[in-house]
């Protein structure tokens, strides 16, 4: 499991950072942000511990733009049971094809992602989400969440062939 303060450090964040007023956001085609989910049981935290710590080393991430926005511990349950080894954790992505460049990336499918399949470490569903239109009323209420950065142009070199997106060959038992 990722503590709160492991994910700040995985996006790469230095102590003591001030974030200050934000330049106006950069003209990009990868402008509509995604939240990629994680959910599932952790089977193995200590090999979990260094797959979090290959994702930060990699900086992935940061070069496509991707941070967390959860924890991956509810800090309360309103309503169900949660067993203690489910974790959910959300990164998001200035746009979908970022996150597809995570996924499909060499040093993801390569190096990173073996750490936790090898044997499992746990059983996780990977999905992603587009964010929702603000509500008109919420304008000028909350802070707007804008990328200030282009991230389209990462150059992160992918798996060949690509695992996910609209280029990926079809998942076995799926249909086109």
């Amino acid at each position: 499991m990722i503590s709160a303060t492991l994910a700040l450090m995985l996006q790469g964040v230095p102590a003591g950072v001030s974030q200050g007023g934000a330049p106006p956001p950069p003209q990009s085609t990868c402008d509509k942000p995604v939240y990629m989910v994680v959910e599932g049981r952790t089977i193995d935290r200590a090999r979990m511990g260094q797959y979090a710590a290959a994702i930060a080393k990699s900086e992935i991430y940061q070069k496509l733009g991707g941070y967390y926005v959860t924890v991956p511990r509810p800090i309360e349950v309103f309503e169900g049971e949660v067993e203690p080894d489910y974790v959910n954790l959300t990164v998001r992505f200035p746009c979908i094809q970022n996150a597809r460049a995570f996924w499909n990336s060499e040093v993801y499918q390569n190096t990173i992602r073996p750490i936790r399949l090898n044997p499992s470490a746990g059983d996780y569903r990977v999905t992603i989400y587009a964010e929702a239109p603000m509500r008109a009323d919420m304008v000028g209420r909350v802070g707007d969440a804008r990328f200030t950065h282009d991230f389209s142009r990462h150059n992160i070199p992918q798996s060949d062939p690509l695992v996910v997106g609209p280029n990926a060959p079809a998942a076995k038992g799926e249909s086109e």
